[in-house]
């Protein structure tokens, strides 16, 4: 594949800025949010400066988002144009048997449609839990349902585009017992949706699966970009923050990376990276690289304490320090820019999406 064209350099102080308001939130209203689930936050949607943005609601936070849409800092214009994500109009819809379509699937960021397939988790018992996982709160909650078929995904895709102009799509999956850990219901899914909405782009998520023709699978059904999540590749780290999904050894992991490139393409793979859960930023950063020299696009998020998880409920962790995050950002930002590897080229996903990381502010 050849490299698309070099972003223009961002300014340091803008990153820097995108890092602060990540960690630290702003003080504004958000008619759209996500409450609960499986992370990596439940912050408001903005759009900052044109793309979407995740970002915590904290009245205390010193950074304001204006009436006139700018973000100041005790008074100061910081150069963003900040403006809430609007309410979208098939929120106000329900299934013919009075199922809200927002339990089914939510906007996130300014034109992305997200939803989690199968809303409950085999690792999901308190010694198994990803520690920043909360896929059953929502559920618990009575803010979404347990199972979306096929046919309902497909409904609401249709609507959202229509109506409120989604151009993408993520279909994630809590892990099954099966051997292809949600796979299989995921490929269902998206193939009913690309029927409806034959032009909507998808990014399907899942675990490596234990038979590596799912990979396939999912790009037959019609997904164009994969995201194989491991969150931390040192080992200490997925024992004590994934006890359960640890258990995928590493070699699994890579085996699978290297399948999905070689299906889905260069940059259409990505893995989340957490920082924050106690891992060494330059071997985090040494994971990166390992990353995107296999094609696959390292998409470096703050852990954030979200409500209902083992992490914040229990461990009470912090987020991470902005020097961490905004020093980790930069170089990973910059190795993704000499591979040639934005996230403007993925096809659908978070990557795409970009709300959740400030790698996008930073020019990757």
């Amino acid at each position: 594949m050849t490299p698309g064209p070099a972003a223009a350099t961002p300014t340091a102080t803008h990153v820097s800025t995108r890092v602060d308001i990540a960690l630290l939130g702003v003080r504004s209203d958000a008619p759209v949010r996500r409450a609960g689930g499986a992370g990596p936050s439940d912050d408001g949607h903005f759009i900052v400066n044109g793309e979407g943005a995740a970002i915590p609601l904290n009245p205390a936070s010193p950074y304001v988002v204006t009436s006139s849409g700018r973000l100041t800092l005790d008074g100061a214009d910081l150069g963003f144009d900040v403006a809430p994500v609007v309410r979208p109009a098939f929120y106000d819809l329900e299934t013919a048997d009075g199922i809200n379509y927002e339990k089914i699937a939510k906007l996130h960021g300014k034109n992305v449609l997200a939803t989690t397939v199968v809303q409950t988790c085999v690792r999901y018992d308190e010694s198994e839990r990803c520690r920043f996982c909360a896929i059953e709160a929502s559920l618990d909650a009575g803010l979404t349902i347990a199972v979306k078929t096929p046919a309902m995904l497909a409904e609401v895709a249709e609507a959202a585009v229509r109506l409120d102009g989604i151009t993408s799509m993520v279909m994630t999956t809590g892990t099954s017992n099966g051997w292809d850990r949600g796979a299989k219901h995921l490929a269902r899914c998206v193939r009913a949706v690309k029927r409806a909405v034959p032009d909507l782009e998808i990014q399907v998520q899942c675990e490596p699966p234990a038979d590596l023709r799912a990979i396939t699978d999912l790009y037959e059904a019609g997904a164009r970009s994969i995201g194989i999540h491991v969150e931390s590749m040192d080992e200490d780290v997925r024992r004590r923050w994934m006890p359960g999904k640890s258990r995928v050894s590493m070699d699994e992991y890579r085996a699978a990376w290297r399948e999905a490139v070689r299906v889905f393409g260069f940059n259409q793979v990505s893995t989340y990276l957490l920082v924050g859960m106690g891992e060494d930023p330059d071997e985090l950063v040494e994971g990166a690289r390992e990353l995107i020299e296999m094609g696959v696009y390292p998409f470096v998020v703050p852990f954030r304490p979200l409500k209902g998880t083992l992490a914040t409920d229990v461990d009470r962790v912090p987020a991470p320090h902005r020097s961490v995050l905004n020093s980790v950002t930069s170089r990973v930002a910059a190795m993704l820019q000499a591979a040639g590897m934005r996230g403007e080229d993925q096809r659908a996903g978070c990557v795409a999406c970009g709300a959740c990381s400030a790698l996008k502010t930073a020019g990757a």
